[in-house]
């Protein structure tokens, strides 16, 4: 009796993530026909869409897969998108999340390389992709506002943000590196931290 009960909670787990996996699908089939900037606006809108309304994850969470997905090799956006599905839906919603996000780029980018020549040399083209670019920019700056009490909450954090913004603008360090060192710096003071901690504990 106990182990059909299991099975049952197990099918009905795998069921309501085949339904996730297909809404993930469908919502990143629909937001990849009109998403510009690269990754950085695929974040915004998860972030208005699966944090602010849905509740799926926090801020926290978005940030976590932000930075492993920018840190790993290949296309940001596709790693942001494949990490979120997994963390939603598992693997299902891993690949119906990379799948919906990746069609429409290949279908535009098939019938630009198709008309590439008038595309190229067309006037109105190039000024209402000058307008996309523009509107990017807010979209991406909404969304780091509402991050960024989830990255930034002690003086440490603040640290790591001016080094970092340091690094970036006046040194050729690649943007990895400074990730993985910022990384390895907050393990060594979660540490010290916690061995502190206990010390103090300790004493008293």
């Amino acid at each position: 009796m106990g182990e059909q009960k299991q099975e049952a909670v197990l099918a009905e787990n795998r069921k309501q993530k085949r339904k996730l996996a297909f809404e993930l699908f469908l919502y990143f089939f629909r937001i990849g026909w009109y998403t510009f900037g690269g990754g950085w606006s695929i974040i915004a809108q998860i972030q208005r869409d699966y944090v602010d309304k849905k509740h799926y994850v926090t801020n926290e969470v978005l940030l976590d897969l932000t930075s492993v997905g920018k840190s790993l090799p290949g296309v940001m956006v596709g790693n942001v998108t494949l990490l979120f599905g997994y963390h939603v839906a598992g693997v299902p919603g891993a690949l119906m999340s990379l799948l919906g996000m990746s069609l429409p780029p290949i279908l535009i980018l098939t019938l630009v390389t198709y008309l590439y020549t008038w595309f190229r040399d067309n006037v109105y083209v190039a000024r209402a992709l000058r307008g996309v670019r523009a509107a990017v920019v807010p979209i991406i700056f909404s969304a780091t506002l509402k991050l960024y009490p989830a990255a930034l909450h002690d003086w440490f954090t603040y640290v790591i943000l001016g080094a970092g913004v340091a690094l970036l603008l006046f040194t050729d360090i690649n943007a990895i590196l400074i990730i993985v060192g910022a990384a390895v710096i907050g393990l060594l003071v979660s540490y010290l931290r916690r061995g502190k901690g206990g010390a103090d504990a300790q004493a008293s």
